[in-house]
């Protein structure tokens, strides 16, 4: 039989996909209800079968059901992020609590686990291939730490817990976003908006259109928010933003207790630390990390106290810089919103560039083509649109990348602009996870999901240098979810990858937004077709290293406050004040008493990242060294590119992270690229 055509793997990689206008949000918690139940019959009826002894009658079966629930909830759990409504949120919040019983149930079924080790523990063991060694050393610890071993009593409390913390961590995100969208600054004097650029005014307009009035309207949507706060000569409007945006979802703020997410956030706490007891652990802390790189709770804080002392010096003398600018503007006192004004003056008097002058060099479709381009040259893909597919909006659009040999790897949506009812920030999630059925191979499939400023009237979606990065950023964990080779579900792509390696891939992508050849790729002028001129891009990286102290400690003030919050729980635990406490050791700018930064800290409080936001740095270790061979070798190495991929992208959870890393490196990574990279080592 000849092999398949690209044609023929693209049919059936569309097959698989959602069909998002046939989702009617009052039928999904009872068909939940209905493939769970499904399920767990075909799971029972398996663990009687004689085939459950073998991986193919066990593992490879639980996975196809565990497919079958993924399938129907992944798109309805996007849709709650993308294109929120009252009818989806009822049906989400439904559902919710029966899709994590239903993983909870297969963690404490003594049956299962039974097989699971059973297998672990055969002569067969040996024999098998490392994706599927992983998978079952995976499962053993997930047993354990899904509490396998506790009494009844304790198990029915672990998973009333776990069922809490999720509806808890719902709640959290919609209070986000509806605090986000409750809150609009409406003004028909122009006199207001001195200093805003012509790409946000325009958008202020259309707003205020769509809003019914005259004027302009400025949100707390970040494509809004962040070029409001840079450029607005209106110190007070900068105050009037800031309040409103760092007391989201609090006790304080314009819409003080409305959407407050503080007691939310002392109950997960609470929850966590006992959910981490349950299963023998001393804090949430010691229980994040059975499943990370990271070896031990000391090892983190160490890590980040490093990296802060190392950082330290460099951003107290950026601070000092920054005090001296803001008086050369006439402001005695430095505040919290004047910190990205002054700074964005102070960059445009330093190297004569700023964001804004960038934008009409980026506009989306050009830069798009050019990221499709520079992965054709590191890796050999090819990526084009895929027309006729049904998506939940029409500004989405959905491509398939194919491999230098002419085969599918996989097929991803693009939802890149801000609106209504979508989640801020930016982020890659699975829709479609690779793996191999009786009938034939399953083509990973992703979404990846930006908030840049839209499209205003006949102007396309012009990015900023950094949303450029942020592109890259988020299609750097599409490649690995998407590239992957290994036919395993639970080690396929980014599953099984520890949390603080699955950044790897993403933050490496970024180095090339700093490469003149993929520069050049990336940007040409939206109305003249020019290309970035070379003495434009010679000041833009001449500036790249701005800040990167404060910048730094910025990050590890987040991610040390995340860590001791969750090492050092005690009841009663008084949340700011550690928050307070992280900022006196290694803050160089202190925010206002009254700012509550953690009541929107959607990493930790809303998604994965609890007791794990220090991935990010140690990542962006790995990351700095793996480029480090490129800078030597070249950029655009195709050889080291294909080393790369298939080093690291292909290989998914499969291995272990470090012997990913090694395998690319030829050793351990070192820390100190990521200074010299960041510009805080010579």
């Amino acid at each position: 039989m000849p092999a398949p055509s690209l044609d023929d793997e693209l049919r059936d990689a569309i097959a698989t996909l959602p069909r998002y206008s046939a989702i009617d949000p009052a039928a999904v918690p009872a068909d939940v209800a209905g493939v769970i139940a499904e399920n767990q019959r075909a799971i029972e009826a398996m663990l009687d079968a004689p085939g459950r002894a073998s991986f193919d009658g066990l593992c490879v079966r639980l996975d196809g059901y565990n497919d079958r629930l993924n399938r129907l909830w992944s798109p309805i759990r996007h849709l709650h992020s993308v294109a929120d409504s009252e009818a989806l949120r009822a049906a989400y919040a439904a559902a919710l609590p029966q899709v994590v019983q239903y993983g909870t149930a297969q963690a404490q079924n003594d049956r299962l686990c039974a097989a699971y080790h059973s297998l672990h523990d055969s002569a067969d063991f040996a024999r098998l291939p490392p994706a599927r060694q992983q998978v079952i050393r995976h499962a053993v610890r997930d047993f354990r730490l899904g509490g396998i071993e506790l009494d009844a009593t304790k198990r029915a409390r672990f998973t009333a817990v776990q069922q809490r913390l999720t509806e808890l961590g719902r709640q959290f995100e919609e209070h986000v976003l509806d605090a986000t969208r409750a809150w609009q600054f409406h003004t028909e004097d122009a006199a207001r908006l001195t200093g805003l650029p012509e790409s946000l005014l325009r958008l202020a307009a259309q707003n205020a259109a769509q809003a019914g009035k005259q004027g302009w309207i400025l949100t707390l949507d970040l494509p809004c928010y962040l070029p409001a706060m840079t450029y607005a000569d209106d110190r007070a409007l900068r105050e009037t933003l800031y309040r409103a945006y760092s007391t989201r979802a609090s006790d304080l703020g314009p819409d003080a207790g409305r959407f407050d997410n503080g007691p939310l956030i002392t109950e997960m706490l609470a929850l966590r630390h006992e959910l981490a007891m349950l299963v023998g652990y001393a804090s949430y802390a010691d229980y994040s990390l059975a499943t990370k790189m990271a070896p031990s709770v000391p090892g983190v804080i160490a890590f980040l106290r490093d990296l802060a002392a190392r950082s330290k010096p460099h951003a107290e003398r950026e601070v000092a810089e920054l005090t001296r600018h803001a008086r050369q503007l006439g402001l005695d006192t430095l505040e919290a919103w004047d910190v990205a004004y002054v700074s964005e003056k102070l960059r445009q008097a330093a190297y004569d560039i700023a964001q804004e002058t960038l934008r009409p060099y980026f506009p989306a479709p050009r830069v798009i083509a050019g990221l499709f381009d520079v992965l054709r040259r590191l890796f050999g893909l090819d990526i084009a649109r895929v027309e006729g597919i049904d998506t939940w909006h029409a500004d989405v659009e959905v491509f398939r990348i194919a491999d230098a040999a002419g085969k599918l790897r996989g097929l991803f949506y693009l939802d890149l602009h801000a609106r209504p009812g979508k989640r801020s920030g930016a982020w890659m999630d699975e829709c479609v996870v690779r793996r191999r059925h009786a009938d034939g191979l399953q083509y990973p499939v992703a979404y990846l999901t930006c908030n840049f400023m839209p499209p205003v009237g006949e102007h396309p979606s012009l990015l900023t240098h950094e949303e450029v990065i942020t592109l890259f950023h988020e299609f750097g964990h599409g490649l690995h979810h998407m590239l992957t080779l290994v036919d395993e579900a639970p080690v396929s792509g980014i599953n099984g990858v520890p949390w603080d390696a699955v950044e790897l891939p993403s933050q490496f992508l970024e180095n090339w937004c700093w490469e003149r050849d993929a520069i050049a790729l990336l940007s040409s002028h939206h109305e003249t077709g020019a290309p970035l001129p070379a003495a434009l891009f010679e000041r833009m990286l001449a500036a790249k290293g701005f800040q990167a102290g404060m910048k730094m400690l910025r990050q590890i003030e987040f991610a040390l406050f995340d860590f001791r919050l969750h090492a050092e729980y005690v009841p009663a635990i008084d949340v700011q004040q550690v928050l307070d406490e992280v900022r006196r050791e290694v803050a160089v700018l202190i925010p206002p008493a009254w700012n509550r930064f953690q009541h929107s800290f959607s990493h930790i409080f809303g998604g994965g990242y609890a007791a794990g936001y220090y991935s990010y740095k140690w990542a962006e270790v790995l990351a700095a060294d793996a480029f480090a061979r490129f800078e030597t070798e070249g950029v655009f190495n195709r050889s080291v590119g294909t080393d790369f991929m298939t080093s690291v992208l292909e290989v998914g959870g499969a291995h272990d992270a470090m012997s990913v890393f090694r395998r690319f490196r030829g050793r351990d990574p070192q820390p100190e690229a990521l200074l010299r990279r960041s510009g805080l080592l010579s």
